[in-house]
């Protein structure tokens, strides 16, 4: 399966927390499960960082390293998921999410509640 993660389950994921449940974990860790980052997410936490919202141990280069993760960027064909989707969520970094997952026929893996609102398959 192929899955993308919101940046808050990034973030769990780095940090060890345990607001990832032992489900999550096993997909999470599963070589069979391919999962990606995507570049919206690494952006959102470098803008978080500079204005002080985020502090972050490491580098965004090597969290996605440590991760083991694959990078996803971002593409015309994304964009143009994106100006399809209706406005349901205002948060921009989530939106990008929410059309990559689209565009790609990925699993989308998030706590927020707001995106279920949208077409896309949730874990």
């Amino acid at each position: 399966m192929r899955y993308l993660i919101d940046t808050h389950i990034f973030l769990w994921w780095l940090n060890g927390d345990k607001k990832i449940n032992d489900s999550l974990q096993r997909i999470l860790e599963n070589p069979q499960s391919q999962i990606y980052v995507s570049v919206a997410t690494l952006w959102e936490i470098s803008i978080k960082h500079a204005l002080g919202k985020l502090s972050l141990k490491t580098t965004l280069s090597e969290m996605i390293s440590v991760s083991g993760f694959e990078l996803l960027s971002i593409t015309g064909v994304h964009v143009l998921e994106l100006e399809r989707l209706p406005l349901l969520h205002n948060d921009p970094f989530d939106r990008m999410l929410i059309a990559q997952t689209k565009a790609e026929h990925f699993i989308f893996i998030t706590a927020d509640a707001k995106i279920r609102r949208y077409d896309i398959r949730i874990l």
